[in-house]
């Protein structure tokens, strides 16, 4: 290769990179201030709609976890209805769909509007999700899979929970929960939405596209996402969507529980998610060169899992921080990533986006609105958010096991499927 086309591949890949990896990393940045702008306001919503005091456990679950309803219908049904759209215009008119939601928060005294709300909230992010999964596969080799998914699927949204809180607990105390529910849907509709229609391509012009000749006549069977151990990856995602938002849900209340008020508290929140950015590099890195991406994404569930079982143990807010940031920051880090990379290399090209959103609608949507219960529910019986936290220690260390379980089923499989082929 001459030294004018191999910086013009440099350049090429570069251009890929920003326009598609940074565009999208942006997009998720501002989809989750989307979602967790409420765990910042919920005190005064709750106070304005008439449901503090007695009923704020219940109601407050419900308005939640009313996005993950609608995350994990939209995630399933909108990763297999979508894949034969092209995924940039799926992205483009779903952030519209839930920015315009967003916004409408903002106008409400209602909480069956809120919930309404909540839940086209949860439809829109939910048909988006696959579609950043078909991005990585369509524009980024295989080698780079675990960058690419980290970029597309992670920094994003881990930089926005980690800055998210500190960004938005100071505007929700100087102009009122209003305000903040215009700023973070009006981000989508001004800014994201433009740029997803100037910077996003079409897949047809992506170098590592779906068959589409297969696409007309495609029938998504269970072989297709990857035969019987897919269910195995399906249930490590479920509990890791139960431990991920199990806490994401509740941090903001669950550390001013142990004593962080005010600025402190905005920072305790983040604290957790900041140490997933800043592992990330090192883990991505790690994956990409190794290849042990079951390994490492299943450590990534069983050390945290061990890490929040021993809340109990310690006492202090200091020292309760200290183990939930590191379980955090080291199951994001390890297992975010990695999963999709797995899924992506297991699934059949033309089913990743559908296998990504029956994944995450399951796992995450599913998990995450049994797991929002389960801390809300528990904190009200025991007057602990940290009960809840230690049992959703327990579901990560099955969540690693059977990601363990998946590892070994997997290769057997591909063992017998290489020598049936030889054999031919």
């Amino acid at each position: 290769m001459s030294d004018v086309s191999r910086e013009a591949t440099k350049a090429t890949t570069r251009a890929t990179w920003l326009n598609i990896g940074g565009s999208l990393m942006l997009g998720l940045f501002v989809a989750y201030l989307d979602r967790t702008a409420l765990s910042v306001a919920l005190p005064s919503v709750a106070h304005d709609m008439g449901f503090a005091g007695d009923h704020m456990a219940v109601t407050s679950s419900w308005a939640l976890t009313a996005f993950l309803i609608g995350y994990s219908v939209a995630n399933v049904l909108g990763g297999v209805a979508t894949r034969k759209w092209d995924p940039k215009a799926v992205a483009i008119w779903t952030f519209a769909l839930w920015s315009i939601a967003t916004v409408c928060v903002g106008f409400t005294d209602s909480v069956a509007v809120l919930l309404g709300c909540r839940v086209v909230l949860g439809i829109g992010e939910g048909v988006y999700w696959p579609q950043q999964s078909r991005f990585a596969k369509a524009w980024f080799p295989p080698t780079e899979r675990s960058k690419a998914n980290a970029v597309i699927q992670y920094y994003g949204l881990y930089v926005a929970l980690a800055i998210g809180f500190v960004l938005l607990t100071p505007l929700y105390q100087a102009f009122g929960w209003r305000v903040l529910f215009f700023i973070t849907g009006g981000l989508g509709l001004v800014v994201v939405v433009p740029l997803y229609m100037m910077k996003l391509k079409p897949e047809s012009q992506a170098p590592y596209p779906s068959p589409a000749t297969q696409a007309s006549s495609y029938r998504l069977t269970l072989e297709s996402l990857g035969g019987a151990p897919f269910l195995l990856l399906l249930f490590s995602y479920v509990m890791q969507g139960m431990l991920f938002w199990g806490v994401t849900l509740w941090i903001s209340l669950a550390v001013k529980s142990v004593g962080f008020t005010g600025t402190s508290q905005a920072f305790a929140s983040g604290l957790p998610f900041l140490a997933a950015v800043a592992l990330a590099p090192l883990m991505t890195r790690i994956s990409d060169r190794t290849g042990r991406r079951v390994l490492i994404a299943s450590l990534g569930l069983i050390l945290p899992g061990v890490l929040m079982m021993l809340l109990p143990v310690v006492s202090g807010g200091y020292a309760k921080l200290a183990l939930i940031t590191v379980a955090l920051g080291y199951y994001a880090s390890s297992y975010t990533p990695n999963i999709w990379s797995i899924l992506q290399t297991s699934a059949e090209p033309q089913a990743v986006g559908s296998a990504a959103g029956i994944m995450n609608g399951i796992g995450a949507g599913g998990g995450g609105t049994l797991a929002g219960f389960l801390v809300g529910l528990t904190n009200a019986a025991t007057g602990s958010y940290m009960a809840g936290f230690e049992l959703l220690g327990v579901l990560a260390l099955l969540g690693g096991f059977s990601l363990l379980l998946y590892g070994r089923v997997a290769a057997k499989r591909l063992f017998v499927w290489k020598a049936a082929v030889f054999a031919s």
